[in-house]
């Protein structure tokens, strides 16, 4: 219910930034979403970054491994019920065998016996499913300390938090633990690629929306060989006098 209330209030802050619109069609928010990223790019090189960088230097990467294969793990028990609810029977059936294997026979899913084995993994969200349904993504949106996003996945963020089996975990003092420890272990993978970033890209905020509509895009429609003539029409960019049409 709390998370619930947060992201009523955020979507009424940013219904209500919309009246500060910009030149862009595709990005009606983009005040709003500047400032957003750049409290996150803030909150990030002052705490998140570093902490990150320690973690990948001096935890040993059998450690690190462990940990990226235990909550991946967790997190095919949601993407296998998003791959039914999208009717992919296939990815759905697989993700299942993936926790079955890798719980039993990778330690409790510290082991990713799955991958080994030929089982890809696919990852698959509640906002990705919205998308399959033909809900359009409607206008990009950033989200504080969530980041890159959209009107339709900020809205589906809290039934991905309840199907999470992680945010269940009992007492709270381990599931807040291992909610940190998930998050710091997310931010050192993504490491390398943000040095490439800050080298790279002339405009960062734009260089990160670009990026994340086009990869969502490619989420939604598929596969490669799908997306040519299944791709999902709701997911186009948000365009000035409607989103996703």
């Amino acid at each position: 219910m709390k998370t619930m209330t947060r992201f009523g209030a955020l979507a009424l802050v940013a219904a209500l930034s919309g009246c500060a619109t910009t030149s862009n069609p595709q990005d009606p928010l983009e005040g709003f979403n500047r400032a957003m990223f750049s409290f996150n790019d803030t909150l990030d090189k002052v705490a998140l970054k570093p902490v990150a960088t320690a973690y990948r230097n001096w935890l040993p990467s059998f450690v690190q491994t462990g940990v990226n294969n235990f909550f991946g793990n967790l997190g095919d028990v949601w993407s296998s019920v998003n791959g039914f609810l999208q009717g992919n029977v296939v990815d759905g059936t697989t993700d299942v065998m993936r926790v079955a294997v890798n719980t039993t026979l990778g330690l409790g899913g510290l082991l990713d016996i799955s991958s080994e084995a030929g089982l890809q993994k696919r990852t698959k969200d509640f906002g990705q499913t919205l998308g399959k349904w033909g809900i359009g993504s409607g206008p990009y949106l950033v989200l504080p300390l969530f980041g890159p996003s959209n009107i339709r996945d900020a809205a589906a963020l809290p039934v991905d938090f309840y199907g999470d089996p992680w945010s269940y975990k009992y007492p709270i003092a381990v599931r807040n633990t291992g909610s940190v420890v998930r998050l710091i272990d997310k931010r050192a993978n993504l490491l390398d690629a943000g040095d490439l970033l800050e080298d790279a890209a002339l405009d960062k905020y734009e260089f990160v929306r670009d990026a994340y509509t086009q990869r969502r895009q490619s989420q939604i429609r598929g596969s490669d060989e799908d997306s040519s003539d299944k791709g999902d029409k709701g997911d186009k960019p948000a365009k000035s006098k409607s989103s996703d049409e």
